[in-house]
């Protein structure tokens, strides 16, 4: 598409695909916004979001010409995988290292259980072959590369009838030259085939990891560059002449062939969006500690922020054979927003497990057939389900009126799976479904903020989703946090968290060195080319654009087993001043683990390099400071879990309560896309592009 349209227009479009709602964002250039959500279709995503597209244009009276801008975030990627409905892969390493995506790290996930199942590697033995080559760590070469072993297996590759094909050779982070040679090969003599390069996808040590990745990407890259393909002609056709971008797992954003080439840095965008999100709004507000929560139909997702930068990861794990038991998944190492997902969304299932307690999800009924009160043939009860059953809902204006709900039938589902066995009447089973959730969303907190060294003193939550704002409260009492930010458009969020990030890209590669003996020389050069290619992938989707870099280096006292990212500021790396990069990483050591392991040389593993469009700085949020008591909507029972009882709750509509409106709990704040649930135990401040729950004085819930 051209770009060529996007200044004279004044709107741009965010459009995100989850597991049960496809939310769509229209954000005019005075940030005026019109949204909607539809449900997500799963057997082809883009006929739902292409549906949620023409809704919102046709109800703002805006023609697609004047659309600048289209940012596209989709699970598509990680269904893919989880599902096996990927390309017919083969995979080409070194002699020696073909079961290497079988054998892993040798570590077990469920240390005790002898049943245990590994995940099946993406491409079967069968489809693995080894050729006789070596590189060292150095980049040295030891084995040359002998093409006519891989001419030997073209007929193999033809008989297969593989569509992508991923190269992994030992040590091609140090020196690609045999992977590029082979890529040359495969591609005069198998046109058409997709092919994957470990040294492009993931230039790091691991080769167990860097397989696996390069295996993931080749798998789901013909499928990737056949829907973006597809979008981007739909688009065309109904009148779309505006660039495409897409949401990185990362943070940012990319045009549609960097998103082609690597599909797999698309596999968490939907979640990255949300982080955006709630990064943007802490900038706004001020909030140097943030919680963000974000709790959608299918999963909830936690993420720590401070000074609006949301933690980053480089490892990464999906298509998990125990859905959210770490290490039971295929390992990743690509760049993503740092965050704990469990299952626990609107439309997580609850049942009793084997000794009679109510557990919830991480099944979930997704948006077929969708919850029992979605009447579309769904009979098991949800976290939705309770959350009806509580009056927390008005069924007749869920989701603006569009899709109304049947509060009999999530009774009788609550009933039926967890009311009768324990001989509890259906609001109080769907209490017991609430809590179980809650609990399980906070214990996940917890453990990622211990995990991160970090604490929730002082820290603000950012909740959003469509099922964050019910829960947010509650989840907050557990966690001992006092202030809660539910901003408008909540429910579509990481939508508007697209609209929200820079273009932006990051190469890694590995360079071990270490400290004491730094070469200071190869790193600038190393540094100048990382910063080339990621400024290139930038420009090709924003020429002329102004943009920054970051640079970083992943460095471990020697003897350790895992690095920590250390932030690498111009002066230390031009320098070369080891004293400087020590005195960097020992700041950063101590604040993870409130220790230093004196006498003990450092070394570096790997350094990052980060090139991103500049934003502009996010404009301070104000109120007036009115403390008007607005009148109710109505009055309707609601279940307050401080009394374990149905109590008289006040009911307003968002868009009736002006900035300084004040609103004290038990009460509901409804919109279209979600309502906000205030307990007792908090007062609530609506301010210009949010609500501002506080809890009161002297409550220690």
């Amino acid at each position: 598409m051209s770009a060529s349209n996007a200044s004279r227009a004044g709107y741009r479009l965010g459009v995100d695909i989850g597991g049960t709602f496809t939310d769509i964002v229209l954000e005019r250039d005075d940030g005026k916004m019109h949204t909607t959500k539809v449900l997500t279709t799963p057997r082809a995503p883009e006929l739902g979001a292409l549906e949620g597209i023409e809704t919102v244009l046709r109800a703002a009276c805006v023609a697609p010409t004047d659309v600048s801008l289209v940012i596209h975030g989709t699970t598509l990627v990680t269904n893919a995988l989880i599902e096996r409905r990927g390309a017919v892969t083969a995979f080409i390493t070194t002699a020696g290292h073909r079961d290497a995506l079988e054998i892993g790290t040798e570590s077990r996930f469920a240390q005790y259980d002898i049943f245990m199942v590994k995940p099946e590697p993406l491409v079967p033995r069968m489809r693995r072959f080894a050729i006789n080559e070596r590189v060292l760590a150095n980049g040295r070469v030891v084995v040359p590369l002998d093409l006519a072993e891989v001419e030997a297996i073209l007929p193999r590759l033809r008989q297969e009838q593989v569509s992508a094909v991923a190269i992994g050779f030992l040590h091609a982070y140090a020196n690609p030259a045999h992977e590029k040679a082979v890529a040359e090969l495969l591609t005069n003599r198998l046109p058409g085939v997709a092919i994957s390069l470990s040294s492009e996808v993931s230039a790091e040590l691991r080769e167990y990891e860097r397989f696996s990745t390069t295996c993931a990407n080749a798998y789901t890259q013909p499928m990737m560059a056949r829907y973006l393909g597809q979008l981007e002609e739909q688009l065309r056709q109904r009148g779309f002449r505006c660039p495409l971008f897409l949401m990185l797992s990362g943070g940012g954003l990319c045009g549609v062939e960097t998103a082609a080439r690597f599909p797999i840095r698309l596999i968490e965008s939907g979640p990255a969006g949300g982080a955006m999100f709630a990064s943007h709004l802490a900038r706004e507000y001020g909030l140097p500690s943030v919680l963000s929560f974000d709790m959608g139909g299918t999963t909830a997702k936690i993420c720590l922020i401070d000074d609006g930068k949301p933690q980053t990861t480089r490892s990464f794990e999906t298509a998990r054979v125990y859905r959210f038991m770490k290490g039971s998944g295929l390992p990743l190492r690509i760049p993503a927003v740092d965050m704990v997902e469990i299952g626990a969304g609107g439309g997580s299932i609850a049942h009793l497990d084997q000794l009679g307690r109510i557990s919830v999800g991480p099944e979930s009924a997704g948006a077929e057939p969708g919850p029992a009160c979605y009447g579309r043939g769904g009979t098991r009860p949800t976290v939705t389900d309770a959350d009806l059953a509580m009056g927390r809902i008005a069924p007749a204006r869920f989701a603006g009126g569009t899709l109304p709900l049947d509060s009999s039938k999530a009774e009788t589902a609550l009933m039926a799976d967890v009311g009768a066995s324990l001989g509890l009447a259906a609001a109080t089973a769907a209490f017991g479904v609430a809590e179980m959730v809650d609990e399980n969303m906070a214990s996940a907190a917890r453990v990622h903020a211990i995990e991160s060294g970090k604490g929730f003193g002082g820290r603000a939550m950012i909740a959003f989703g469509g099922a964050a704002p019910l829960h947010a409260a509650r989840v907050a009492e557990k966690l001992g946090i006092d202030t809660v930010v539910i901003p408008s458009h909540a429910g579509v969020g990481s939508a508007v968290g697209f609209l929200r990030a820079p273009v932006a890209y990051e190469v890694v590669r590995s360079n071990f060195q270490l400290l004491s003996a730094l070469r200071p020389q190869d790193l600038s050069r190393m540094f100048e080319a990382m910063t080339v290619e990621a400024a290139s992938v930038v420009a090709e989707a924003a020429p002329g654009r102004s943009t920054v870099e970051k640079r970083s280096g992943f460095m471990r006292y020697v003897g350790q087993a895992h690095e920590i990212e250390v932030a690498i500021p111009v002066r230390a790396y031009r320098s070369g001043d080891d004293a400087a990069l020590r005195e960097l990483f020992e700041a950063e050591y101590l604040r993870l683990f409130k220790r230093l392991v004196p006498g003990v040389d450092i070394e570096a593993m790997s350094w990052k390099t980060e090139v991103s469009t500049q934003i502009p700085p996010p404009t301070a949020r104000r109120t007036n400071a009115s403390d008007s008591q607005p009148k109710p909507l109505e009055r309707r029972p609601v279940f307050e879990p401080a009394k374990e009882a149905f109590v008289e709750a006040s009911i307003y509509r968002r868009e009736d309560l002006p900035p300084g409106a004040r609103v004290s709990g038990p009460a509901v704040i409804e919109e279209d896309e979600t309502s906000t649930v205030l307990t007792s135990a908090f007062d609530a401040v609506v301010h210009d592009w949010a609500i501002i729950l506080t809890k009161r004085a002297g409550d220690e819930r």
